[in-house]
């Protein structure tokens, strides 16, 4: 593994001791809380009780999930980016999965009134397309010394993806499948930040 991509961690690392330090409060369950403001502003109270009561025990499930998806879209790039460098969305995304993103991002930049997902662009990859790009054959040689085996994270991906979708279509888990949620969010974590 390069030193940039140990550099990069040891600089996140650096970065939340000194917020620690600087009388940053830790994130706890008491900070992730339902916004009544929001609600207001989106008109949520009119929404059938039913479909509010749903939505509510997800919020958690969902902002982990997110966040997982995003963090992992860091990772991706952060280790694209220090093999590759500049080249990184030419020699390391594959042509068709760029396509779609380049495609993506050109159709929302038509859509002037709403905000766009942004510049960069990861941020226009489908979820699937991050575990494509870290097994493709030239890129395996980059993500290998993280997690050792495509099987293993093939199958962790199409796990989560599968919540994922539920989730992000508005579905309602049940305990067991955010249960699997869990264990595959931390199983990743620990082994790529060991």
């Amino acid at each position: 593994m390069s030193t940039d991509v140990y550099s990069f961690a040891f600089r996140g690392l650096l970065a939340e001791e000194a917020l620690d330090k600087a009388g940053r409060k830790k994130y706890s369950t008491e900070e992730a809380y339902f916004s009544e403001d929001l609600a207001k502003i989106l008109h949520f109270d009119e929404i059938d009780e039913k479909y509010v009561r749903q939505s509510k025990t997800m919020l958690t499930v969902f902002a982990t999930i997110t966040a997982f998806e995003n963090a992992t879209r860091e990772f991706v790039y952060s280790v694209l980016q220090d093999h590759y460098k500049t080249e990184w969305w030419i020699k390391g995304v594959q042509k068709s999965i760029r396509d779609k993103a380049e495609s993506r991002k050109a159709e929302e930049a038509k859509v002037k009134w709403h905000v766009s997902r942004g510049d960069a662009m990861m941020s226009y990859l489908e979820f699937g397309d991050l575990t494509k790009i870290m097994l493709s054959a030239d890129n395996w040689k980059l993500f290998e010394p993280y997690v050792d085996s495509q099987d293993w994270v093939r199958g962790l991906f199409d796990d989560i993806e599968k919540s994922r979708n539920v989730i992000m279509h508005s579905g309602v888990l049940d305990e067991h499948d955010i249960m699997r949620v869990g264990l595959n969010i931390r199983d990743w974590l620990h082994q790529i930040n060991a």
